[in-house]
């Protein structure tokens, strides 16, 4: 895929270094004159010194920063992102042998450094490497595929200057790669595409570059053209240099340039031009060369072979990228970093990980410089902090470094923080706006079988909540269990059988239970006194107003407003009923899920002048909820999921029927060769054990994915069984 460089002009901004001369003396100078024209001469000559020290630095910092890429590899699971990293290790010298993913060495790719990774053949956390390419350093993040592990992604991409969308030739455009895509956009990576497999049966590259212009939007062209496909699949025609290359060797090391074969060459002219089109739609010199038919140099299209060279031509530098900070001290204004070293410190920590030596901070650094030893301070919790050891990381792998400056990844030791916590050199006051992270949708009540690995249990499931704020922990009031809450099966299956692992914890688990909410379909009042009386100060308060639901597309989940004219309630009185409202809202009276899309009114109350506390109004807003809750006519709002299906075209009936009942909705069906892909909405409280389902009904053959799409309104039947078997459970029926 093809995009062109951007260019821009940068300017590092410097302390400004100011000099008052005094003006030289009609007669002959006194010794203290001359000696403070002498003095000023000097300082004169240090300024242009110091200035020229600057210039030097400054040349030598862009220079540096010119010379980086900081990219992420992301892509639909098995589309071959950890394999396609172990290739550019090996083939930078990073590495010096390949291993496969499910290798049978049981050795494992180097990126996947956790004994679960390499035995279920996925990566579970993203990890960080860095390597060296013609002169250039490129940080690179690989991400995990399966959707469970999203949160990896999000926080990968929130830090990343550029990215590598990888796109299986076969499976093409998958539901993880639109998930991918969507949240590369969300926070504006520039990203090139990488066609992979191209030696698999069936694979069809202008199938995928198809369908991402039609799923992902891409406005896109090829910048080469591969030399057979499947089996014959020899090499790739470079469309910018008009050259093919062969890939030879062991470990296809060797990269030979060729001529374009004969038999290729109307085809290679037909895709050049529709590559000298798309480029020229964005660049105006190309467009005019193009419209006038001159010819078109490789120069013009800013285009090399093979994909590393491409990372360095089509992505961005930290310089080429802006990042913005909010300024605490004025009340959140954005201000645009100027990426160099010679501004104060501002550093992101965007993941955490329980290392041998304590908590590992993964930093990016956006402005300034941070050396080993230095204190720096962590604006969210106000803390000042030393760097004991400060490393740059190889997966697993850690080397020592003594500085790190704006532009790069590193990590820190020893620093307590949490993810997303912004650090400065306590000069400025500012953070970094925050990463997207979504609600988990599933829960598992889990407990230590042993009672005396209650200690160590607590200690895993502390640490597994900093890492991933996707993973939740949390007490169900009625039973006093533990309940574990995430993403999906896998993701909570991961982090149980971490437990056993790192912990050496044996943990007893629940039936998984989906992540219900209640919401109201219609506005009610209420009007509620809450008087008690019994001897000494009582209690009074009295709350009017109204509930009503949340019109769609609301940013937030709860709002209350305060609508109250003149003093019936003090103002002191007001945070403690909006406090009760919002406790009240955690759990409703359904099946006792939290309450949300909900909009809180207060416009009238009462007060006494002896009896009324923020414990009498907080008490008074949480029954008058409980009081007018029923009347709004309460739904249950449950998750619903988007599951992409592919099986052979022979079991469409059986699996199509069995998700028929599963009250799946099909919103997609296409053929792929002799496969079908389906894409249907489906409740995630039907999709329990549909890994078997699936491998049953398609002799093995067939396989899904699934992410989280929103929360629906149940259907009325489904919601009194829930209600009915929340009653029972709480003995009520």
């Amino acid at each position: 895929m093809a995009m062109a460089r951007r260019s821009a002009s940068h300017l590092l901004s410097f302390r400004p270094f100011s000099l008052l001369l005094q003006p030289p003396l009609a007669d002959a100078p006194s010794p203290a004159a001359a000696a403070a024209v002498a003095s000023a001469r000097r300082a004169l000559s240090s300024a242009s010194a110091l200035r020229a020290r600057d210039e030097k630095d400054a040349a030598r910092w862009r220079e540096s920063m010119d010379r980086m890429r900081n990219i992420g590899i992301s892509a639909h699971i098995d589309s071959g992102k950890t394999t396609l990293t172990e290739r550019v290790l090996y083939y930078t010298g990073r590495i010096h042998e390949i291993h496969e993913v499910r290798g049978r060495d049981g050795v494992g790719a180097k990126m996947d450094s956790m004994d679960l990774e390499r035995e279920k053949g996925i990566t579970i956390q993203s990890a960080a490497t860095y390597c060296t390419w013609k002169g250039y350093q490129v940080n690179i993040i690989d991400t995990p595929g399966h959707v469970d592990f999203t949160i990896e992604v999000e926080r990968a991409l929130r830090v990343l200057d550029g990215a590598i969308l990888v796109l299986c030739s076969v499976g093409g455009v998958q539901s993880q790669s639109i998930t991918v895509d969507r949240q590369m956009r969300r926070y504006e990576i520039p990203r090139v595409a990488f066609i992979n497999k191209l030696d698999r049966m069936g694979a069809d590259p202008w199938k995928v570059l198809n369908q991402a212009r039609s799923k992902l939007r891409h406005h896109n062209a090829a910048v080469q053209v591969p030399i057979g496909l499947e089996e014959e699949f020899e090499g790739l025609v470079d469309l910018v240099e008009m050259k093919a290359y062969k890939f030879e060797g062991s470990s296809g090391q060797n990269v030979n340039a060729y001529d374009v074969p004969s038999g290729m060459a109307d085809l290679v002219t037909e895709k050049r031009r529709e590559l000298i089109e798309v480029v020229s739609e964005v660049d105006d010199q190309l467009a005019e060369a193009f419209l006038n038919d001159e010819p078109i140099t490789a120069d013009q299209l800013k285009g090399v072979q093979p994909l590393l060279d491409g990372v360095l031509d089509y992505l961005p530098c930290p310089l080429e990228v802006d990042n913005y900070a909010l300024d605490q001290n004025k009340s959140e204004e954005k201000v645009l970093l100027s990426g160099t070293p010679a501004e104060p410190l501002v550093a992101l920590a965007f993941k955490l990980e329980e290392g041998r030596f304590g908590q590992l901070t993964y930093l990016r650094i956006y402005d300034g410089m941070i050396r080993k030893g230095d204190f720096i301070y962590n604006v969210n919790t106000g803390k000042k902090i030393k760097v004991p050891r400060l490393v740059r990381m190889h997966s697993n792998e850690m080397e020592d470094i003594q500085e790190a400056h704006a532009g790069q990844i590193v990590a820190v030791f020893g620093v307590d923080c949490a993810s997303g916590d912004t650090f400065t050199d306590g000069t400025v006051k500012y953070t970094m706006t925050s990463m997207n992270v979504p609600e988990p949708v599933m829960s598992l009540a889990v407990s230590p079988i042993s009672k005396d690995s209650g200690g160590q249990f607590s200690k895993a499931l502390n640490r597994f909540q900093k890492e991933d704020p996707t993973f939740r922990v949390g007490l169900d009031p009625e039973s006093g269990q533990t309940i574990i809450s995430g993403m999906g099966e896998l993701h909570l299956d991961i982090y149980v059988e971490r437990i056993k692992r790192e912990y050496k914890v044996d943990a007893k688990v629940g039936k998984p239970r989906v992540n219900f909410r209640e919401t109201i379909t219609q506005r009610t009042e209420f009007d509620y006194l809450h008087k008690k009386q019994s001897g000494g100060q009582g209690q009074y308060g009295r709350v009017c107003g109204y509930i009503e639901p949340l019109p769609s597309g609301a940013d937030g989940k709860f709002e209350f407003d305060n609508m109250i004219i003149g003093q019936a309630i003090p103002s002191n009185f007001i945070p403690a009923i909006e406090k009760g409202f919002r406790e009240a809202c955690n759990s409703g009276s359904l099946i006792g899920h939290p309450v949300e899309n909900i909009r809180i009114v207060l416009t009238d109350g009462a007060s006494h002048q002896v009896d009324s506390s923020e414990l009498a109004f907080k008490l008074a807003a949480i029954y008058a909820f409980r009081q007018c809750y029923t009347a709004a006519k309460p739904v249950i709002l449950e998750p619903v999921m988007k599951v992409e299906l592919k099986f052979p075209t022979e079991f469409q009936g059986t699996v199509t029927g069995d998700m028929n009942k599963r009250k799946g909705i099909i919103v997609g069906n296409e053929q792929e060769g002799d496969d079908t892909i389906v894409v249907c909405h489906v409740p995630l409280n039907n999709m329990f054990g549909y890994a078997t389902a699936i491998r049953s009904v398609t002799q093995g053959k067939g396989e899904f994915t699934m992410e989280y799409l929103e929360h629906n309104i149940v259907s009325q039947d489904v919601q009194m069984q829930l209600v009915n078997s929340y009653k029972a459970a709480k003995g009520t029926e």
